[in-house]
């Protein structure tokens, strides 16, 4: 069937739309200053590393750790019942470093009624905020993060001038392999294409929030005032939800721009890409006719359009479907040049949306049953492994 022109001119209208809000969000989007030394000096930070057979990649991690320069900074990292050696790489790696704490998760299960990222971020942040040494910021990494040595200084200074409870600055993306290169752009380019970032700062409704894991700033108190991880032990996306309950008690949380901050490279192989991003999108539309309903949309703006450019249609039609389709890459090229990712693999975002279509729809069939696991652990509490 051919496409119709009047459906192939509201999708490239939508098309267009969307890349102007990303060229905006791109120029609105807030970095992370330079530290006043001052007031870096007082205040104690408390990094908090959940490693879970971690030891093929957490070296480059722990070596940005190593390099920080921040003057009063604890690191927390808690092997969390590891079998390939990964506590003993950290104890290696560390040494005798003063700053530096390994903390032995042992072998358990998570309680029921938790997942195991939760459980561990909950055991590392009491940890942090147990006895004397409590710190006045949380700063949360995972294992495949590699921080610069100025990092966690200016991310102190983001949280002070911003007045946040919650920062999340969204590492550089690295994509080598071509599943990559397909898929990881979309990240920063959905958030920064589809939410108003100044309102969403400004604005306490959960629907008007993203974050990232990767790393995470938190205020203690924000974190202590919903009740700690304990209020996101069943989350897939518990960052998501976690910035999503500070704002609803009353706290403000945003995602930032951590591109010269720190990089991330999650998935170096097909495999694990589809597993990793299997494991959670089924839960990132809320609900199945949602994500049905997202997918669908998106298809119909970024994939209509250059399909039909490509068909027997009538020329003004496929001028049409050729004006969207350079709108699309426009704006996955403002995202990559802002966000530090390759503006060369731009044309493929019809590809990527169609990827994205096809992992969410693998992702709600795992789901359904009960196949989703990580690292061993089933990824819903009564999942089977």
């Amino acid at each position: 069937m051919r496409p119709t022109r009047a459906a192939v001119l509201l999708a490239s209208t939508l098309a267009v739309a969307l890349t102007a809000h990303t060229a905006w969000n791109a120029r609105q989007l807030r970095g992370a200053p330079r530290p006043d030394p001052t007031a870096a000096a007082r205040t104690r930070v408390s990094v908090l590393l959940p490693a879970r057979d971690e030891a093929h990649r957490i070296a480059p991690c722990l070596a940005g750790l190593l390099a920080q320069d921040h003057p009063r900074l604890r690191v927390l990292v808690l092997d969390d019942g590891s079998t390939d050696g990964t506590g003993a790489l950290v104890r290696a790696q560390v040494g005798q470093d003063p700053r530096f704490e390994v903390l032995d998760g042992g072998g358990q299960d998570p309680p029921p009624g938790w997942l195991g990222k939760p459980w561990a971020c909950d055991r590392l942040a009491r940890a942090a905020l147990a006895g004397d040494n409590r710190p006045d910021l949380l700063v949360l990494v995972d294992a495949d993060v590699v921080l610069a040595a100025e990092a966690i200084g200016r991310i102190v200074a983001l949280v002070q001038d911003s007045g946040l409870d919650l920062a999340s600055p969204y590492p550089r993306q690295q994509a080598l392999t071509l599943a990559e290169r397909i898929v990881q752009p979309l990240l920063q380019w959905s958030w920064l294409t589809t939410l108003p970032l100044p309102l969403a700062e400004r604005s306490p409704r959960p629907s008007l929030t993203a974050a990232n894991g990767q790393v995470l700033a938190l205020r203690p108190q924000a974190l202590e005032r919903i009740g700690g991880y304990a209020s996101v032990r069943a989350e897939v996306l518990e960052d998501i939800a976690l910035a999503r309950r500070i704002k609803a008690s009353g706290g403000r949380a945003t995602v930032t721009d951590g591109t010269d901050l720190a990089t991330c490279r999650m998935y170096t192989s097909g495999r694990e890409l589809v597993d990793g991003y299997t494991k959670s999108l089924w839960a990132a539309f809320g609900s199945a006719p949602g994500s049905l309903g997202a997918t669908a949309l998106l298809t119909f703006i970024y994939v209509l359009p250059p399909a039909a450019a490509c068909s027997p249609s009538s020329p003004g039609t496929r001028v049409l479907g050729l004006l969207g389709y350079a709108a699309a890459v426009a704006g996955r090229v403002v995202v990559a040049r802002r966000t530090g990712g390759r503006p060369g693999d731009a044309w493929a975002h019809p590809l990527s949306i169609l990827a994205l279509d096809g992992l969410t729809a693998l992702s709600w069939y795992r789901h359904r049953r009960g196949q989703l696991a990580w690292k061993g652990r089933p990824v819903l509490p009564g999942a089977r492994a």
